[in-house]
Protein backbone atom coordinates (compact mmCIF):
# COMPACT_ATOMS: atom_id res chain seq x y z
CA UNK A 1 0.00 0.00 0.00
CA UNK A 2 1.42 3.40 -0.98
CA UNK A 3 1.89 5.81 1.90
CA UNK A 4 -0.37 8.44 0.34
CA UNK A 5 -3.31 6.03 -0.11
CA UNK A 6 -6.18 6.52 2.32
CA UNK A 7 -8.40 3.59 3.31
CA UNK A 8 -12.11 4.17 3.88
CA UNK A 9 -13.84 1.41 5.89
CA UNK A 10 -17.42 0.62 4.92
CA UNK A 11 -19.80 -1.62 6.88
CA UNK A 12 -21.52 -4.42 5.02
CA UNK A 13 -25.29 -4.41 4.56
CA UNK A 14 -27.92 -1.68 4.69
CA UNK A 15 -25.62 1.12 5.86
CA UNK A 16 -23.30 0.40 2.95
CA UNK A 17 -26.18 0.74 0.49
CA UNK A 18 -27.26 4.03 2.07
CA UNK A 19 -23.72 5.36 2.15
CA UNK A 20 -22.84 4.89 -1.53
CA UNK A 21 -24.86 7.93 -2.75
CA UNK A 22 -23.16 10.08 -0.11
CA UNK A 23 -19.73 8.80 -1.16
CA UNK A 24 -20.59 9.62 -4.76
CA UNK A 25 -21.54 13.15 -3.72
CA UNK A 26 -18.11 13.39 -2.06
CA UNK A 27 -16.48 12.37 -5.35
CA UNK A 28 -15.66 8.79 -4.31
CA UNK A 29 -16.98 6.11 -6.67
CA UNK A 30 -16.18 2.44 -5.99
CA UNK A 31 -14.83 0.33 -8.86
CA UNK A 32 -17.25 -1.93 -10.73
CA UNK A 33 -16.24 -5.10 -8.85
CA UNK A 34 -17.51 -3.52 -5.63
CA UNK A 35 -21.04 -4.01 -6.94
CA UNK A 36 -20.48 -7.59 -8.13
CA UNK A 37 -22.60 -9.82 -5.83
CA UNK A 38 -20.30 -12.77 -6.54
CA UNK A 39 -17.13 -10.93 -5.53
CA UNK A 40 -15.33 -12.25 -2.45
CA UNK A 41 -12.95 -9.27 -2.38
CA UNK A 42 -12.74 -7.10 0.71
CA UNK A 43 -10.66 -4.22 -0.71
CA UNK A 44 -11.65 -2.19 -3.75
CA UNK A 45 -10.22 0.59 -5.89
CA UNK A 46 -12.17 3.78 -6.48
CA UNK A 47 -12.15 6.43 -9.17
CA UNK A 48 -9.54 8.22 -7.06
CA UNK A 49 -6.01 6.75 -7.07
CA UNK A 50 -5.48 8.00 -3.50
CA UNK A 51 -8.56 6.28 -2.00
CA UNK A 52 -9.32 2.59 -1.51
CA UNK A 53 -12.37 1.06 0.16
CA UNK A 54 -12.58 -1.93 2.46
CA UNK A 55 -15.94 -3.55 3.18
CA UNK A 56 -16.11 -5.37 6.52
CA UNK A 57 -18.53 -6.09 9.37
CA UNK A 58 -19.73 -2.99 11.22
CA UNK A 59 -17.95 -3.90 14.47
CA UNK A 60 -14.72 -4.38 12.50
CA UNK A 61 -14.99 -0.94 10.88
CA UNK A 62 -14.40 0.67 14.27
CA UNK A 63 -11.43 -1.61 14.96
CA UNK A 64 -9.75 -1.04 11.59
CA UNK A 65 -10.03 2.74 11.98
CA UNK A 66 -9.11 2.82 15.69
CA UNK A 67 -5.89 0.90 15.04
CA UNK A 68 -4.97 2.94 11.95
CA UNK A 69 -5.37 0.19 9.35
CA UNK A 70 -8.00 2.48 7.81
CA UNK A 71 -7.85 6.25 8.18
CA UNK A 72 -11.58 6.93 8.08
CA UNK A 73 -14.89 5.16 7.73
CA UNK A 74 -18.56 5.09 8.65
CA UNK A 75 -20.24 3.18 11.45
CA UNK A 76 -23.31 3.33 13.66
CA UNK A 77 -23.33 5.09 17.01
CA UNK A 78 -24.15 1.72 18.59
CA UNK A 79 -20.71 0.41 17.62
CA UNK A 80 -18.95 3.59 18.74
CA UNK A 81 -20.60 3.48 22.16
CA UNK A 82 -20.11 -0.27 22.59
CA UNK A 83 -16.35 -0.13 21.96
CA UNK A 84 -15.62 3.46 23.07
CA UNK A 85 -12.20 3.52 21.36
CA UNK A 86 -10.10 6.53 22.39
CA UNK A 87 -8.47 6.66 18.93
CA UNK A 88 -11.76 7.34 17.13
CA UNK A 89 -12.98 10.85 16.34
CA UNK A 90 -16.58 11.08 15.12
CA UNK A 91 -17.11 14.61 13.82
CA UNK A 92 -20.23 14.13 11.69
CA UNK A 93 -23.64 12.51 11.88
CA UNK A 94 -24.19 11.13 8.36
CA UNK A 95 -27.98 11.02 8.83
CA UNK A 96 -28.22 7.45 7.50
CA UNK A 97 -28.67 4.02 9.09
CA UNK A 98 -31.51 5.16 11.34
CA UNK A 99 -32.51 2.52 13.87
CA UNK A 100 -32.59 1.96 17.62
CA UNK A 101 -31.08 -0.34 20.22
CA UNK A 102 -33.96 -1.84 22.17
CA UNK A 103 -34.94 -4.36 24.80
CA UNK A 104 -37.43 -6.95 23.56
CA UNK A 105 -39.17 -9.96 25.05
CA UNK A 106 -41.87 -12.50 24.13
CA UNK A 107 -45.25 -10.84 23.75
CA UNK A 108 -46.96 -13.30 26.09
CA UNK A 109 -44.56 -12.44 28.93
CA UNK A 110 -45.06 -8.68 28.84
CA UNK A 111 -46.59 -7.49 32.10
CA UNK A 112 -46.04 -10.75 33.97
CA UNK A 113 -43.00 -9.47 35.86
CA UNK A 114 -41.54 -6.13 36.90
CA UNK A 115 -37.92 -6.09 35.77
CA UNK A 116 -37.29 -2.90 37.74
CA UNK A 117 -37.94 -4.86 40.94
CA UNK A 118 -35.29 -7.44 40.04
CA UNK A 119 -31.68 -7.30 41.22
CA UNK A 120 -30.39 -9.61 38.49
CA UNK A 121 -31.47 -10.13 34.90
CA UNK A 122 -30.20 -12.28 32.04
CA UNK A 123 -30.01 -10.75 28.57
CA UNK A 124 -28.93 -12.15 25.20
CA UNK A 125 -27.19 -9.46 23.15
CA UNK A 126 -24.39 -8.45 20.83
CA UNK A 127 -23.97 -5.31 22.97
CA UNK A 128 -22.90 -6.42 26.47
CA UNK A 129 -21.25 -3.10 27.36
CA UNK A 130 -24.23 -0.91 26.49
CA UNK A 131 -26.65 -3.41 28.01
CA UNK A 132 -24.80 -3.52 31.35
CA UNK A 133 -24.61 0.28 31.47
CA UNK A 134 -28.33 0.55 30.80
CA UNK A 135 -29.24 -1.78 33.63
CA UNK A 136 -26.61 -0.40 36.01
CA UNK A 137 -28.45 2.92 35.84
CA UNK A 138 -31.48 1.06 37.17
CA UNK A 139 -29.50 -0.67 39.90
CA UNK A 140 -29.88 -4.05 38.19
CA UNK A 141 -27.04 -6.47 37.50
CA UNK A 142 -27.27 -7.65 33.89
CA UNK A 143 -25.84 -11.05 33.02
CA UNK A 144 -25.13 -10.67 29.31
CA UNK A 145 -24.92 -13.71 27.07
CA UNK A 146 -22.99 -12.65 23.97
CA UNK A 147 -24.54 -13.68 20.67
CA UNK A 148 -23.54 -12.42 17.23
CA UNK A 149 -26.81 -13.30 15.52
CA UNK A 150 -30.11 -15.19 15.78
CA UNK A 151 -30.89 -13.11 18.85
CA UNK A 152 -34.63 -13.50 18.46
CA UNK A 153 -34.59 -17.23 19.10
CA UNK A 154 -32.88 -16.92 22.51
CA UNK A 155 -36.13 -16.42 24.51
CA UNK A 156 -37.84 -19.29 22.65
CA UNK A 157 -35.09 -21.70 23.67
CA UNK A 158 -34.88 -20.40 27.22
CA UNK A 159 -31.41 -18.91 26.88
CA UNK A 160 -32.63 -15.54 28.17
CA UNK A 161 -36.04 -13.96 28.72
CA UNK A 162 -35.02 -10.72 27.06
CA UNK A 163 -32.78 -9.61 24.24
CA UNK A 164 -31.11 -6.31 23.40
CA UNK A 165 -30.70 -5.79 19.68
CA UNK A 166 -30.97 -3.31 16.82
CA UNK A 167 -34.50 -2.60 15.61
CA UNK A 168 -35.47 -0.82 12.41
CA UNK A 169 -38.95 -1.71 11.20
CA UNK A 170 -39.63 -4.24 13.96
CA UNK A 171 -40.64 -6.89 11.41
CA UNK A 172 -38.09 -9.45 12.63
CA UNK A 173 -39.28 -9.08 16.21
CA UNK A 174 -42.89 -9.46 15.16
CA UNK A 175 -42.10 -12.58 13.09
CA UNK A 176 -40.63 -14.15 16.24
CA UNK A 177 -43.45 -13.03 18.55
CA UNK A 178 -41.29 -10.48 20.35
CA UNK A 179 -42.17 -6.90 21.28
CA UNK A 180 -40.04 -3.91 22.20
CA UNK A 181 -40.32 -2.93 25.83
CA UNK A 182 -37.68 -0.21 26.03
CA UNK A 183 -35.40 1.84 23.80
CA UNK A 184 -31.81 2.16 25.01
CA UNK A 185 -30.32 4.26 22.20
CA UNK A 186 -31.44 5.98 18.99
CA UNK A 187 -28.84 5.36 16.31
CA UNK A 188 -27.51 6.93 13.13
CA UNK A 189 -24.22 6.33 11.33
CA UNK A 190 -21.24 8.62 11.92
CA UNK A 191 -18.14 9.55 9.97
CA UNK A 192 -15.17 8.31 12.00
CA UNK A 193 -11.54 9.41 11.72
CA UNK A 194 -8.39 7.88 13.18
CA UNK A 195 -6.98 10.48 15.58
CA UNK A 196 -3.37 9.77 14.63
CA UNK A 197 -4.20 10.28 10.95
CA UNK A 198 -5.89 13.56 11.87
CA UNK A 199 -2.76 14.71 13.73
CA UNK A 200 -0.27 13.63 11.05
CA UNK A 201 -2.37 14.70 8.02
CA UNK A 202 -4.51 17.54 9.40
CA UNK A 203 -5.09 19.38 6.11
CA UNK A 204 -5.99 16.22 4.23
CA UNK A 205 -8.26 14.68 6.87
CA UNK A 206 -9.95 17.98 7.74
CA UNK A 207 -10.51 18.46 4.03
CA UNK A 208 -12.42 15.17 3.89
CA UNK A 209 -14.44 16.10 6.95
CA UNK A 210 -15.49 19.31 5.23
CA UNK A 211 -16.24 17.43 1.99
CA UNK A 212 -18.56 15.07 3.87
CA UNK A 213 -20.15 17.96 5.75
CA UNK A 214 -21.00 19.70 2.47
CA UNK A 215 -22.28 16.45 0.93
CA UNK A 216 -24.60 15.85 3.89
CA UNK A 217 -25.96 19.38 3.60
CA UNK A 218 -26.56 18.94 -0.13
CA UNK A 219 -28.42 15.68 0.41
CA UNK A 220 -30.53 17.14 3.21
CA UNK A 221 -31.39 20.21 1.12
CA UNK A 222 -32.28 17.98 -1.85
CA UNK A 223 -34.59 15.95 0.41
CA UNK A 224 -36.35 19.10 1.60
CA UNK A 225 -36.92 20.22 -1.99
CA UNK A 226 -38.78 17.00 -2.94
Amino acid sequence: MENDTLIFALPKGRICDELIPLLNTCGIEPAADFFDPDSRALMFDTNRPDIKIIRVRAFDVATFVAYGAAQFGAVGKDVLDEFDYDELYAPLDLNIGHCRLSVAMPEQQVGLEDENAASHIRIATKYPHLTRLHYERKGIQAECIKLNGAMEIAPVLGLARRIVDLVSSGATLKANNLVETETILHITSRLIINRTALKTMPARMNGWIETFREAIERQENAGQDR
